[in-house]
C-alpha cells in the first residue's frame, strides 16, 4: 500500500498520493499508517535546510499522533463504528503520503536553494495538511473508535494543536533568500560580487564545498528542464538567475574540487561505458550520450528528459526522430530501458552518476549572461597568472562550462582562453594536461575557436599531445580536436601535412579505448574529404587496420564506423584495391548476414556497391558464387531503409546481369563446341 517514492521522478512539491481502496481490510489500513507515520517520526534526525521549524512542529504532531494509532491496533478489537473510523484513517493515510513527500523535498541536500525559494509553497503545503489532519481527527468518532482513554486524549491535544498551528516562512529562510537576490541583481548589472556576499549566502544555505554546490546546480538545471518542457516558462528566467549565481559561486569561492568518483577531473567514466554499453537504444538520439533519464514521446520514441525538453523548449513539436507532428509533449519515464541500463551498470560495477549527466540547457536570463562574461574574464585571468593549483580548478571549470553550452564557448573564446589553454596543454600534469585538452576539444566546436586555435599554433601542439600526450584521455581528446578542425576544407589540407597528425590517428586507433577510436575513425573521415588525404592515409595503412578491426571488434558502433570510412575510402581506385587486398569480402557477407546494426548494414551494400561500380572486375564473380549473399540483400530490400533498399536493389541488379552474361557466353561456348 505504501509507495516508495524512489521508484518515479518526482518534482519538487509534487506531492502524489493514492487513496486507499475502499475494500481494505481495517486492520491492513491501520497497520499501513502507523507505518507511514513511522517513517515520517524518522525524519526527526534529518537536516532540514529550510522550512525547518515548520518540519519539525509537523513530526512531533505525528510522532504524537502515533500513540493514538498504536493503541487502536492493540486493542486487537475492531472499532464499533469500523467504516466511520476507516474513512478517517484513510484520509490520514493519504495526508501521511503528502506530508512524507513534502518532508523529503525539505530535507534534499542537492535541493537547498530550489527549496529555499519554494518555501513560501512549502509552508503553505505544511499549513494545509496539518489543517486536514485536524479536520480528520474532529470526525473521527472518538467513542466508538475502540482506543483507550488516554489515546484519546492525545488524539483530541493533536486535534487542538494542529488546528492552530501557524506555518509560515522563517526570519533565518527570508534573510537567506535576500542575501541571494542581492548577489544575482549585481550579477545581472554585470558587477563582480564581493568575496564576503557570497559566502554569507552560501553559509546561509550551508554549502561548504565544490561538490555540494555542483550537486544544487544538477537540481536546478533538472528543474529548469523541465519548466523549460511547458508553455509558460514563466520561472525560466529566475531558475537561470539562480544556476548563474551558483555556477559563479563554485567556479569563484572553492579552491579545490574534491576527490570522488562523481568527479571527472580524477576519473572518466566515458570509456568504460563505450566498452560495457554496446546497444544503440541507449544513447539518446539527440545527443548521442548514454540516458539516464529516459522518457518516451507519444510516437514511440525515446530520449533523454533534458534533451528533448530543450527540444520542446526552442518551439519545436515534432517528434526529432520521425519528424511527426505531436498532438501531446506529455512525456512518459521509460523505467523499463532505465532500470535495463542500470542494470547494466552493476553488473560491471559502474556507479551510475547523476551528476555525469551534462546539462543541455543554454542561458535563459541576462543574469546569467552577464555571470557569465565575468566568470570568463575571472577563469582566463586565473590561467594567466594564477598558482598551479589555480590552473588546475580553472581549467577543469573551463572544461565543464564548455561540454554543452554553446553561449558558455563563445564567451571563453572572446575572453581568449583558448591561448592559455595551449600553453598549458605541455604542461607536466596529468590532470592538467587532461583537462587543457577537453577544454580545447569543446571550444573547436565552436567556429571563431577553430581560427584561433589555428592561428596560435594549436595544430602542432595537438599533434603533439596526439603522439605523446601523458593520458590516453588527453591524446583521445586531441583526436577529437583534429576532427572538429577538419570541417574546414584549409584546415583539412594542413592537418594532411602535418608531420605525425596522420600517424598519431593511427596510433589512437590501435591503442586507445572504444571512445578514442572512435575520435580517430571521425578524424579520418574528415581528412578524406580532401583528396589529397587519400594515398597519404593508404600509405599509413589505414586499410588493412580497419579491415582487422571488423574481424576482431563486437562493438557495433565502431563497426559502423570503421565501414563509413572504408566506404570513403573505395570511392578511390587505389582504395578500393587495397581494402578488397585486405580480405573485406566475407567480413561483408558475414556483417550483412548477422548485423543487428542498420548503420552497419548500409554502409555494408554501400561499400559492395561501390567495389562492384568502380571497375572491380574480380569482385562481382566472387560475390555470385556465395550463397548466402542473396539472401541478405533480399532481406534488406524489404527489412531495410529506404536508402538502404535502393542500394540492395542496385547491387542485385549487377549480381544478375553478371549471372545472365556468363550463363549466355557459357551457352554460346558450347553451341560452338557442338557446331
Amino acid at each position: 500500500m505504501l509507495n516508495n517514492s524512489d521508484e518515479f521522478h518526482r518534482r519538487i512539491l509534487n506531492l502524489p498520493a493514492i487513496r486507499p481502496c475502499e475494500s481494505v481490510s481495517f486492520p491492513t489500513l491501520l497497520t499501513s499508517l502507523i507505518n507511514l507515520g513511522r517513517s515520517i517520526c524518522r525524519f526527526k534526525s534529518k537536516t532540514f535546510f529550510t522550512n525547518k521549524p515548520n518540519a519539525a512542529n509537523s513530526i512531533r504532531l505525528i510522532e504524537a499522533l502515533l500513540i493514538f494509532l498504536e493503541d487502536l491496533l492493540s486493542a486487537n478489537a475492531p472499532p464499533r463504528s469500523e467504516s466511520s473510523t476507516a474513512l478517517c484513517l484513510s484520509e490520514l493515510h493519504f495526508i501521511f503520503q503528502k506530508l512524507r513527500f513534502l518532508l523529503e523535498d525539505c530535507a534534499r541536500d542537492d535541493a537547498r536553494l530550489l527549496m529555499l525559494v519554494k518555501s513560501e509553497e512549502a509552508s503553505t503545503h505544511f499549513r494545509v495538511l496539518i489543517s486536514a489532519v485536524a479536520v480528520a481527527l474532529d470526525v473521527i468518532p472518538a467513542p466508538e473508535s475502540g482506543a483507550g482513554e488516554e489515546a484519546l486524549e492525545v488524539a483530541e491535544l493533536v486535534r487542538k494543536q494542529a488546528a492552530r498551528s501557524s506555518f509560515q516562512v522563517g526570519r533565518d529562510d527570508r534573510r537567506a533568500m535576500r542575501r541571494v537576490l542581492r548577489v544575482t541583481s549585481r550579477l545581472g548589472r554585470g558587477i563582480a560580487p564581493e568575496p564576503v556576499d557570497l559566502r554569507r549566502a552560501l553559509d546561509d544555505l550551508k554549502i561548504g564545498s565544490w561538490g555540494e554546490c555542483n550537486d544544487e546546480i544538477k537540481c536546478l538545471e533538472s528543474e529548469l528542464g523541465r519548466e523549460c518542457g511547458t508553455n509558460e516558462k514563466r520561472e525560466a528566467p529566475f531558475i537561470g538567475n539562480l544556476i548563474a549565481f551558483l555556477t559563479y559561486c563554485r567556479c569563484t569561492v572553492f579552491l579545490s574540487v574534491e576527490r570522488s568518483r562523481k568527479n571527472p577531473v580524477y576519473q572518466e567514466l566515458d570509456d568504460q561505458l563505450v566498452r560495457v554499453l554496446k546497444c544503440n537504444d541507449f544513447r539518446c538520439p539527440i545527443t548521442l550520450e548514454i540516458m539516464c533519464d529516459p522518457v518516451t514521446l507519444s510516437t514511440g520514441q525515446t530520449y533523454e528528459r533534458s534533451s528533448i525538453l530543450k527540444w520542446f523548449g526552442s518551439g519545436n513539436r515534432t517528434c526529432p526522430v520521425t519528424g511527426e507532428k505531436l498532438t501531446s509533449v506529455d512525456l512518459v519515464p521509460n523505467l523499463a530501458l532505465k532500470r535495463l541500463i542500470m542494470h547494466k551498470f552493476q553488473e560491471n560495477r559502474i556507479k551510475i552518476d547523476e551528476s555525469r549527466k551534462p546539462s543541455t540547457i543554454d542561458t535563459c536570463s541576462v543574469a546569467a549572461e552577464q555571470a557569465m562574461t565575468l566568470l570568463a574574464n575571472f577563469l582566463v585571468g586565473r590561467l594567466v597568472i594564477g598558482t598551479n593549483e589555480e590552473q588546475n580548478k580553472a581549467v577543469f571549470e573551463i572544461r565543464l562550462l564548455t561540454k554543452t553550452s554553446n553561449f558558455n564557448r563563445s564567451c571563453l573564446v572572446e575572453a581568449d582562453a583558448i591561448p592559455s589553454l595551449l600553453d598549458l596543454i605541455r604542461s607536466t600534469s596529468r590532470a592538467l594536461q587532461h583537462n587543457a585538452m577537453a577544454a580545447l576539444l569543446n571550444l573547436s566546436k565552436c567556429p571563431r575557436g577553430q581560427n584561433i586555435i589555428m592561428e596560435n599554433r594549436g595544430l602542432d601542439i595537438t599533434v603533439e599531445v596526439l603522439n605523446s600526450g601523458l593520458t590516453g584521455e588527453a591524446r583521445q581528446h586531441a583526436a577529437g580536436v583534429l576532427f572538429y578542425l577538419s570541417s574546414v576544407e584549409d584546415n583539412r589540407r594542413k592537418i594532411g601535412r602535418a608531420p605525425g597528425a596522420i600517424q598519431g590517428l593511427m596510433g589512437v586507433l590501435n591503442d586507445g579505448e572504444g571512445q578514442g577510436k572512435k575520435s580517430a575513425l571521425a578524424a579520418f573521415l574528415g581528412l578524406l574529404v580532401h583528396p589529397e588525404n587519400h594515398w597519404r592515409v593508404l600509405a599509413a595503412g589505414l586499410a588493412p587496420h580497419l579491415v582487422n578491426m571488423l574481424r576482431s571488434s563486437e562493438n557495433g558502433d565502431l563497426v559502423a564506423d570503421s565501414l563509413k570510412v572504408l566506404a570513403a575510402l573505395v570511392a578511390k581506385v587505389d582504395g578500393a584495391v587495397a581494402i578488397v587486398s585486405a580480405g573485406i569480402l566475407p567480413i561483408i557477407v558475414q556483417i550483412l548476414g548477422s548485423s543487428n546494426s542498420k548503420d552497419a548494414r548500409e554502409y555494408s551494400v554501400s561499400l559492395l556497391l561501390s567495389l562492384c561500380s568502380n571497375d572491380m572486375t574480380d569482385v562481382v564473380p566472387i560475390l555470385v558464387r556465395n550463397s548466402t549473399l542473396m539472401v541478405s540483400l533480399y532481406s534488406l530490400i524489404s527489412d531495410g531503409s529506404p536508402r538502404t533498399s535502393k542500394k540492395a536493389a542496385s547491387l542485385i541488379r549487377i549480381l544478375h546481369a553478371f549471372n545472365e552474361k556468363s550463363s549466355s557466353s557459357l551457352a554460346q561456348e558450347q553451341f560452338v563446341r557442338v557446331w
